[in-house]
């Protein structure tokens, strides 16, 4: 014996000295043991205890505890699979020519299943002695358990997984489901057929958020199971935005504990919460649930876990159909073929046996006088005591698989040797095979790939039912649930969904404002424009990119609209058409004038200057192609100077000719000679050169400091990219249109100085209008320019340069061509000096 061992013992020795009395050892009684070439062992609660005597570790009779019906069916589904296998009435003939036996414990309570584990490792021991080599034994498997089938929960595994785990001895449980028993490292020999909790945690974290739960209370059990499956749903909750609103312990039932699950009760009612998560074992959990009857706790919707859900032991507690709706995990069902016979036959016998009567050595159906007293109950088998028994009925399968594997039985016959509990653990790990359509085999971790059913509690008057509402798988993730088919509380007919939920949804593009520390509980603050709600981020709103923008209260950005004047929209086109028509006038003007150059109306209007004048206004009008479609740097340089400077060059021939006609017909007694030369000497022409060039070195400066580009107006609309050019009201810009405004000035009053002049000569009123509708034009253009920038105002900023050329075209030079074309008889050098006279008689 190794110095582990001793060490076992050791300790075993010792808890048999401090308990209340020695350890019965049920598994050498008849009945509770059958002998065959390889033994399994079985560890089974047959009964219930709930008082511990003063000794530690404290073990009292399990015989004088309630009976357990739940591990009295489990215990049978083993027999029942041992049998089968035996007699090769399964699904297929697995060990031919080889017999299994078992040994059964009752373990009622955790010393009891340490100390059941203790007494099969002495059993190892004692068979392979110093000296005795065990393969050379050939009854060595019928003396020792090769695997072990239990415990029936998480607290009475973690102490049993660890001794057998140090010898490498295969335990597989049926209902112990804590998370950490997966951890290969501390349980490198534990397999399980139900779920691990980590999947039932996930399944309930699944179900909250699908009915929108988040607003919740969190009990668990004061063990093992309670614990970490409370602390593991606490932890993952968050992530999934729930919120536990209060958490507590339930512990076990003692006159000293009764307080404090009243108090757990009024704490739940004063957190307000609709749904309670209960990871509880029913044995702990079937003490606390009558305090929650007794306050009359009614409208909730409660989560349990697959231990309490489906259980008798909880749902008959008087007055619990009064709680509300009760969702739950369960095991997904399956049945086993044949068992209920065989438990019908088991009562049988118990019935015509004797507890006096001895008992054979024969295979009988019972062959302990324990086990026909709990038969002679006639325990009912309820769906809950199905589905746990399938899972020590496919517990015993796989270690009867691995057998065969490690017998070689595929030959049809398997060979007869002994076989370690180490040697099948490797056998173990790899078995997978189907029963009953369930397919059966363990992952990395030793668990099963099963996953859950959604099941409801259904009470039709005092009648209790299961109905399965939905399925959880883990591989793949995925939860389904039918709420149509779950009864709720609150609702009736209506079948809508509890609430449970600390603040409601804030609206759409509404950032939450949390109240508390938990982030369930929130104020609602509506997002401003241009920012947006990122669902991922529901606490802040993100500002939209430049190019973007959104109205308040928005989810998302949205792209700008991009305002300009497009060629191809029909105010544009109407535009060109205008434009076209502009030119064809003045061309038309021109011609004309051209032709009739040197006739009395083109010399009054100023000869060839009306060329220039003409041609300035051409370039004008030629200046509103640069507001079509997008700037670009060339539009932008050209747009304004352009138009500025062909303006000024029209403006001071006009002013330059109304200050001569002026001159000579009001002051030509008065002129100083220094007129005379300016006349003679080509004055008119350079005045009107230095007005245009000075307005041309302004511009000039101006673009050179500060150029025009291309630019995007991004703060003048919320919603819209104004595509225009830069610095159009800039100091240089204001300083021509003051200029061009002092040149008006100019014209206008020496054009209206000039108004009592013969008619051929007197363009006052006409000089006036052109120069009242330029005005107007632009003033209008400019207050509506510093409101709205939209294309309808870049169609206007056209429609201003063309109307005053038109302007000017249609005051100054329309009345010139009307009588050039039509009035011929007032284009002759008579009809001239005839006005001329006619004014100075009337002076």
């Amino acid at each position: 014996m190794d110095l582990s061992g001793a060490v076992f013992l050791s300790v075993g020795w010792l808890m048999l000295q401090v308990s209340d009395g020695e350890l019965d050892y049920v598994s050498q009684g008849q009945g509770m043991q059958l002998q065959g070439d390889f033994l399994i062992a079985g560890l089974f609660p047959l009964h219930y205890t709930n008082g511990q005597s003063g000794g530690l570790p404290a073990l009292g009779p399990c015989n004088a505890g309630t009976n357990n019906k739940h591990g009295f069916h489990m215990m049978q589904s083993m027999r029942f699979a041992v049998e089968e296998i035996n007699n090769s009435t399964g699904p297929q003939s697995l060990l031919p020519g080889v017999t299994l036996g078992y040994q059964l414990y009752d373990i009622c309570s955790v010393p009891a299943s340490v100390l059941a584990t203790l007494d099969l490792l002495q059993q190892q021991h004692s068979t392979s002695t110093p000296g005795t080599a065990g393969d050379t034994d050939p009854n060595y498997n019928r003396h020792t358990a090769v695997a072990v089938i239990g415990p029936d929960s998480s607290s009475k595994s973690f102490t049993p997984a660890a001794l057998l785990g140090a010898y490498l001895i295969p335990q597989i449980s049926y209902e112990a489901s804590n998370e950490k028993l997966s951890n290969k490292f501390l349980y490198p020999a534990f397999f399980r057929t139900i779920p691990s909790d980590k999947n039932q945690v996930a399944a309930m974290i699944q179900l909250l958020v699908r009915f929108n739960w988040t607003w919740i209370a969190l009990l668990g059990s004061d063990n093992d199971y309670g614990l970490e499956g409370m602390q593991s749903l606490s932890q993952q909750a968050p992530h999934h935005g729930i919120c536990i609103a209060y958490q507590g312990v339930i512990p076990s039932l003692r006159t000293d504990t009764i307080q404090t699950m009243r108090n757990m009760v009024e704490s739940i009612l004063s957190t307000k919460v609709n749904t309670i998560v209960l990871f509880s074992s029913k044995s702990k959990l079937s003490g606390f649930f009558p305090y929650v009857v007794e306050r009359n706790v009614t409208e909730k919707v409660w989560i349990g876990t697959e231990d309490w859900s489906v259980a008798s032991l909880i749902s008959g507690i008087p007055g619990i159909q009064t709680i509300g709706t009760v969702l739950g995990m369960s095991v997904k069902y399956a049945s086993i073929s044949g068992f209920q016979e065989f438990e019908r036959k088991v009562v049988e016998a118990s019935m015509n046996h004797s507890d006096t009567q001895d008992v054979s050595d024969g295979n009988d159906c019972l062959q302990s006088t324990d086990l026909f007293t709990l038969a002679r109950k006639n325990f009912s088998l309820e769906n809950y005591d199905i589905t746990s028994s399938f899972n020590v009925y496919k517990a015993v399968y796989a270690v009867a698989h691995a057998l065969h594997q490690a017998l070689s039985c595929d030959s049809g016959r398997c060979q007869r040797r002994s076989v370690y509990p180490w040697q099948l653990l490797s056998w173990l790990k790899q078995v997978r095979f189907s029963l009953d359509n369930s397919s059966v085999y363990f992952d990395m971790n030793g668990d099963p790939p099963t996953g859950y059913d959604i099941v409801t509690w259904v009470w039709r008057g005092k009648h209790w039912s299961l109905r399965v509402v939905g399925s959880f798988s883990p591989d793949p993730f995925s939860l389904t649930v039918d709420a149509d088919q779950i009864e709720w509380h609150t609702t009736g007919a209506s079948r809508s969904v509890p609430l449970s939920i600390c603040s409601p949804s804030c609206p759409k593009g509404h950032k939450k404002l949390l109240t508390g520390q938990h982030t369930c509980c929130f104020d609602c603050q509506e997002c401003p424009a241009a920012t947006f709600l990122n669902r991922s981020e529901s606490t802040l709103c993100q500002p939209c990119l430049p190019e973007q923008w959104a109205p308040p209260s928005s989810e998302r950005c949205l792209k700008r609209t991009v305002l300009l004047l497009a060629w191809d929209d029909p105010l544009s086109i109407a535009l060109l058409f205008f434009l076209a028509a502009c030119l064809l006038m003045t061309c038309s003007t021109a011609l004309i004038l051209l032709l009739n150059l040197n006739t009395p109306v083109a010399k009054s209007a100023g000869g060839r200057t009306c060329l220039l004048m003409l041609a300035a206004l051409t370039a004008a009008a030629m200046s509103s192609l640069c507001h079509f479609g997008q700037p670009s740097p060339l539009a932008c340089l050209l747009k304004q100077p352009l138009f500025i400077f062909s303006f000024t060059v029209c403006l001071a021939c006009i002013t330059v000719r109304s200050l001569q006609v002026v001159c000579i017909f009001k002051f030509a007694s008065k002129l100083p000679p220094a007129y005379d030369k300016w006349a003679k000497k080509h004055g008119p022409e350079f005045t009107i050169f230095l007005v245009s060039v000075l307005v041309l070195l302004i511009s000039a400066v101006r673009v050179a400091i500060n150029p025009p580009q291309p630019s995007q107006d991004l703060d003048f609309y919320e919603d819209s990219i104004v595509l225009e050019c830069s610095n159009m009201l800039s100091p240089g810009a204001g300083l021509e249109l003051a200029y061009v405004s002092l040149l008006s000035v100019l014209c206008f009053s020496f054009s209206y100085m000039g108004k009592d002049l013969p008619a051929n000569y007197n363009e006052a009123k006409c000089v006036t209008f052109s120069l009242m509708v330029y005005m107007i034009s632009w003033m209008s253009f400019f207050t509506v320019y510093l409101i709205s920038r939209g294309p309808f105002i870049m169609a206007a900023h056209v429609f201003a340069i063309l109307f005053s050329v038109l302007a000017f075209l249609g005051g100054y030079f329309l009345p010139k061509i009307y009588i050039i074309v039509l009035r011929p008889q007032m284009n002759t050098t008579a009809h001239f000096q005839n006005c001329i006279q006619m004014y100075t008689m009337s002076k």
